[in-house]
């Protein structure tokens, strides 16, 4: 043993002394010895799971994280937590677990790690909600930590080019408008998603392992190797030893994080063109970290950040061809040399931003035939993807990711639907219109509860031929696949009295992404009016998890968070 036990750790109160004869009496049944008794102990939080590909290879992922660890001198517990897949629970009653699932992992983690008495924790994940919720238990337990995301899948082939999931969900509208048969649909559903990853676009996981790196609770390079790789592997071995190294080093994601690396955290999400998905996120991860960091924020960094990826969903390329030329690293060394993300922010290798892009070899260059991903002085757009609207409709922030026309100002009727289903009926019975503003409430944090995605009717729109011609709002959340003006996130919620709560068929609804507006072309007073006639609606569930989560749910604009500490 190269290392000698620091007595502080809060191991020692499992592992040390006569009283403790027993503790490691159990510990022993499961093949540790004294060696093990005096490292480490570096909890991996795994939730490997047969019911998405996101997660089905994460035993062999964590299996690497626990090599790492023990190669570090450190005593590696695996223990296990929940998952939800998005892309099989969308467009059902079940996607409302999926938010809840972020909260559910937070809490599981911290409270095994809390319980065991662990020193630190790799915390993998796969599926969506996996990866903030893990961020969130490493923040909360302020253990030192490493983030370990499972990869992306590859892309699936039909007909001779790159396909994923999101044109499977956009075939769906396609089907129903006539554009598409049914056979040819059937052929791309056998062939978008070849094996185990998370869905390859710049949609949430993606979003988030890229944004993992930029806060620092990953080490940069890590976020986009394939799931089935020998260097998503390497990656793992890496993660475990590294933990181990955090804690001889006490090193804490409290050391990590700061305004400047939430800073840095956006300008990758708008520069790659991520996720609506990761502002709600970002906004948890400030909350439980202490943070201050507002929904406005996202306009003030996207507005000094150009886009310069061409990534699914707006654009046609994966994950894996930004692996190919660098992965985010190439991306953070393209905004630290304009001066866009702050390059003296930690990192978990005890290194800053521009010292790891230093050590890494970095410089942002490219081969000159890369068509995706543009200097930040010729960008795909002057602005990043992420917008926040605000107006009468909108109070407290609604969120939009541009993906194609980035001077959208849209004016229409109003056509409103209390869920999600209805919504998704009125549009595959093909009654769309041209100019149509789709509104769909009572989907929000505490409304649904669980702030359902999506991408069911977003997909069916577009691929119905309207993906520039008719706008959706809502106060659920977006599939990070969703494009075209897709309006989430609007704050306050209808179950708590928002003004989408007020509005009525036929009404006429702006938005303005140039003037960052959402607005209702009615009168104060007749919105005053409408409240007065407006009755709270009852819980959808009278028990359970659902009922219990969705009581504590925060504002879409706080992050969602159910952490009274983090509320306040």
């Amino acid at each position: 043993m190269d290392h000698e036990k620091d007595p502080s750790l809060p191991s020692n109160e499992v592992t040390e002394g006569v009283e403790r004869a027993p503790h490691r009496a159990m510990f022993r049944a499961m093949g540790y010895d004294d060696a093990d008794f005096s490292s480490p102990m570096v909890g991996v939080a795994n939730p490997a799971a047969d019911i998405t590909p996101c997660n089905v290879h994460l035993d062999d992922v964590a299996a690497g994280a626990i090599d790492g660890v023990e190669d570090g001198d450190g005593m590696p517990i695996e223990f296990g937590t929940i998952t939800i897949s998005d892309a099989i629970s969308m467009g059902t009653e079940g996607m409302r677990a999926s938010l809840i699932s972020r909260e559910v992992i937070a809490d599981s983690v911290e409270l095994v790690a809390f319980g065991e008495r662990m020193d630190a924790l790799v915390t993998v994940a796969g599926c969506d909600k996996n990866l903030p919720g893990m961020m969130m238990a490493a923040i909360r337990t302020d253990l030192p930590s490493v983030f370990l995301y499972g990869g992306s899948i590859m892309p699936g082939e039909h007909e001779g080019r790159e396909i994923t999931v999101q044109n499977v969900f956009e075939g769906v509208g396609a089907v129903a408008s006539g554009d598409m048969s049914e056979d040819e649909l059937e052929e791309m559903e056998r062939h978008a998603c070849p094996g185990a990853g998370s869905c390859g676009g710049m949609f949430t996981a993606n979003t988030m392992a890229s944004i993992s790196e930029a806060l620092g609770l990953a080490p940069l390079g890590s976020a986009s190797a394939p799931a089935e790789s020998d260097e998503r592997y390497a990656v793992a071995e890496r993660a475990g030893d590294l933990a181990v190294e955090c804690v001889r080093e006490d090193r804490r994601p409290s050391d990590v994080l700061s305004r400047g690396s939430f800073e840095n955290a956006i300008a990758v999400q708008v520069a790659l063109g991520g996720s609506t998905n990761a502002v709600l996120h970002l906004l948890a991860l400030a909350a439980e970290a202490g943070v201050d960091l507002d929904v406005e924020d996202f306009n003030e960094i996207s507005d000094r950040t150009p886009k310069i990826a061409n990534l699914q969903p707006g654009g046609s390329r994966v994950m894996n061809d930004l692996h190919e030329v660098g992965g985010v690293p190439v991306v953070l060394a393209r905004l630290l040399d304009a001066g866009l993300v702050h390059g003296d922010a930690l990192t978990v290798t005890g290194r800053t931003v521009a010292e790891e892009l230093e050590h890494l070899g970095v410089d942002g260059s490219v081969d000159e035939d890369v068509d995706f991903l543009r200097p930040v002085s010729d960008p795909f757009h002057e602005t990043g993807a992420i917008t926040v609207l605000t107006g009468n409709l909108a109070p407290d922030g609604a969120v939009l990711k541009v993906t194609g026309k980035d001077e959208t100002q849209h004016t229409g009727p109003a056509r409103v639907f209390e869920s999600e289903e209805d919504a998704m009926a009125y549009v595959q019975e093909g009654r769309i219109e041209s100019g149509d503003v789709i509104a769909i409430r009572n989907e929000g944090p505490r409304g649904g509860p669980g702030m359902r995605e999506m991408l069911g009717v977003t997909a069916a729109v577009v691929g119905q031929g309207h993906e520039d011609d008719v706008a959706l709002l809502t106060d659920g959340r977006f599939s990070g696949a969703t494009r075209g003006p897709m309006v989430g996130h609007v704050a306050p919620e209808a179950a708590v009295g928002g003004p989408i709560a007020l509005l009525e068929d036929g009404d006429e609804v702006t938005v303005d992404v140039p003037n960052r507006e959402l607005s209702v072309d009615v009168s104060d007073d007749e919105l005053a009016a409408r409240r007065d006639d407006w009755e709270e609606p009852e819980p959808r569930y009278d028990a359970g998890v659902l009922r219990k989560y969705g009581d504590q749910f925060a504002s879409a604009a706080d992050g969602a968070v159910t952490n009274p500490g983090a509320k306040e």
